[in-house]
């Protein structure tokens, strides 16, 4: 059962680039009570939070993407969507979609971000 990430690409630095996830059938009618978020992981570097929207849709985001990426759900169209502008060489990675309900956690496979200095 795997979130279908999407919308990852080579960008020059100061672009944007939107991301976006679909649920699974799986987790689809039960998708708002989920929490949603986006992690990435750069070359040779652990995983970490980017941004993550709750099931009441408070939303979190790491001090490095504050002001340049926002992070939203679609509860209808059981979707979650990561907008990135002025993106930087250090947001490239691959970025993965996470979803959360208690103990139960699902990822994605992962879109790739290439940002060019």
């Amino acid at each position: 059962v795997q979130l279908q990430a999407s919308g990852g690409g080579l960008v020059q630095a100061g672009g944007s680039l939107r991301l976006s996830c679909a649920a699974p059938r799986a987790i689809t009618s039960v998708f708002n009570t989920y929490d949603m978020g986006w992690y990435r992981q750069a070359p040779g570097k652990q995983r970490e939070l980017v941004a993550t929207v709750t099931s009441d849709r408070r939303t979190n985001y790491a001090d490095s993407v504050k002001g340049r990426f926002t992070i939203s759900r679609d509860n209808s169209r059981k979707t979650v969507t990561l907008r990135m502008n002025n993106l930087e060489s250090n947001d490239t990675g691959v970025y993965f979609c996470h979803a959360k309900r208690g103990l139960t956690e699902n990822w994605g496979q992962g879109t790739e971000v290439t940002v060019s200095s």
